[in-house]
């Protein structure tokens, strides 16, 4: 499968719409035009869940090009994946989208053909492709509906950061206008994003949530494809469960069960795979700073091995949790919540001040605690109690200038009591590998003891940060 970064606007234009001029665009730019004619036929499921994400899947058949397009929003555009022509959807691109679908089946929901004008400026001095301009005469067939209209879709070059400024103001100067849809089939579609409604600080949380909603398929989806999406996506998990239990009484309770256990869950058995990539960073890296004469034995070589087969059948684990009933329940759930976001009425901004002060207040009292008896156990829960403030805190950015500073104090903590835990659990890791080591010929548990020492000291000096910080 080929995978490409497309980034591209849209303009919307009338038929009697004349296309600017564009071989002066830049110096010494060639335009090449050709026209082509395009068919899309588009695959959902009957309920739109692809649409909900902004996730589009079609068949191409063109006179240049014939396949299957997956196009999946990204960070700076969208992510174009190709693969080859097929009667019905290729499996590799299905079972990347279990998640998104619901485990739904996909179906033919609507066709849309092109008349296509492509104009594609070139540099002729550079050799490189500068911009390409569509200009579509679209025809499309949905629900027994037939929609005809035109639009300008441009696209810089692959090397180009941005589209030429003058080529945005000639169209804006011609009368072109910023389409109001992402694609050609959210024109045609009755199904789309909701907006937030209500007061702004109800539109916080609903914005917050959905944020971190979206976050959690995208990491749906990149797991599936095998990427390592982990760390994202247990921090939205974190987050979605924090906003959970501080505003969970701005909350409707039927609408939110037990969404927070099955995202804890989740959560655990992804906890599970980054631990282990955790540590094998930090193992590694600490190994790098001893000298080698004082590591005795296969200690990297035993290190990676045992935490590598560790975090291989925790991957198992996710994935086999990933195709149940139960996970895609989840998802499910989740996906409601985005076009209906549980919240009760029209929270105003004090219910929200409210609630995230006790979150500060609550973190605090755990942290005074927890140094106060220096108990490992109680400075994680003090982390934890951080992190919900955190959250809070963030949440409430739109609504409040000064809680961004709260969010950074909050983060700081947080940071700290994460190397205190990080150092706990590398102790406790180490200590398994040198029992292990030390009855296995050829190997010894001294260069474990020194990592053990180290990871102590490191603890400690975390204690010791947030003790003056608070102090």
């Amino acid at each position: 499968m080929d995978e490409v970064l497309e980034r591209e606007l849209k303009w919307d234009v009338d038929e009697r719409f004349a296309l600017p001029r564009l071989d002066d665009i830049i110096a010494g730019a060639d335009v090449e035009r050709r026209t082509v004619t395009l068919s899309s036929a588009y695959y959902d499921t009957a309920d739109g869940d692809l649409q909900t994400h902004g996730v589009l899947l079609w068949r191409w058949d063109g006179d240049d090009d014939t396949g299957w397009q997956l196009e999946v929003p990204a960070a700076e555009g969208r992510v174009e994946i190709r693969a080859g022509l097929s009667d019905t959807p290729p499996p590799e691109l299905t079972d990347a989208l279990t998640g998104m679908r619901l485990g739904k089946p996909l179906v033919h929901v609507a066709t849309i053909r092109t008349s296509r004008d492509r104009y594609r400026i070139t540099d002729s001095r550079r050799h490189r492709l500068c911009a390409e301009v569509a200009d579509d005469h679209v025809h499309a067939s949905i629900d027994h509906r037939l929609l005809a209209w035109r639009e300008i879709e441009v696209e810089p070059g692959a090397t180009a950061r941005a589209l030429p400024r003058r080529l945005i103001e000639r169209f804006t100067e011609a009368g072109a206008t910023p389409s109001r849809y992402p694609s050609k089939l959210a024109r045609i579609s009755r199904t789309s994003r909701p907006a937030p409604a209500g007061e702004t600080a109800g539109r916080a949380v609903s914005s917050y949530v959905t944020k971190q909603i979206d976050a959690i398929f995208s990491g749906d989806f990149g797991l599936r494809r095998g990427s390592d999406p982990i760390h994202d996506t247990r921090v939205a998990i974190r987050r979605l469960r924090s906003t959970v239990r501080v505003f969970g009484k701005l909350l409707d309770r039927d609408a939110i069960g037990d969404v927070d256990g099955e995202l804890k869950w989740f959560a655990g058995l992804l906890g599970e795979v980054r631990d282990c990539q955790v540590q094998r960073h930090r193992f590694q890296e600490a190994l790098a700073q001893l000298p080698p004469e004082i590591v005795l034995g296969p200690v990297a070589n035993r290190i990676n091995i045992d935490l590598q087969s560790y975090q291989l059948r925790a991957r198992k684990v996710v994935s086999g949790a990933m195709d149940s009933q139960r996970y895609l329940g989840l998802l499910a759930t989740l996906q409601r919540w985005r076009t209906d976001p549980p919240i009760v009425g029209s929270p105003t901004r004090k219910n929200v001040d409210k609630r995230a002060r006790r979150a500060d207040r609550k973190a605090d009292q755990r942290l005074a605690e927890a140094i106060e008896a220096g108990d490992d156990a109680l400075l994680h829960r003090a982390r934890k109690a951080a992190k919900r403030a955190r959250y809070a805190a963030e949440l409430r950015a739109p609504v409040d200038k000064r809680a961004k500073k709260t969010a950074k104090h909050y983060k700081r903590i947080q940071t700290m009591l994460g190397d205190h835990q990080d150092g706990v659990v590398a102790c406790d890791v180490l200590h398994r590998l040198a029992i292990t080591a030390g009855t296995t010929p050829g190997e010894n548990g001294f260069t474990y003891g020194l990592l053990y020492a180290r990871e102590q000291q490191a603890a400690e000096a975390a204690r010791t940060q947030v003790r003056e910080l608070v102090g």
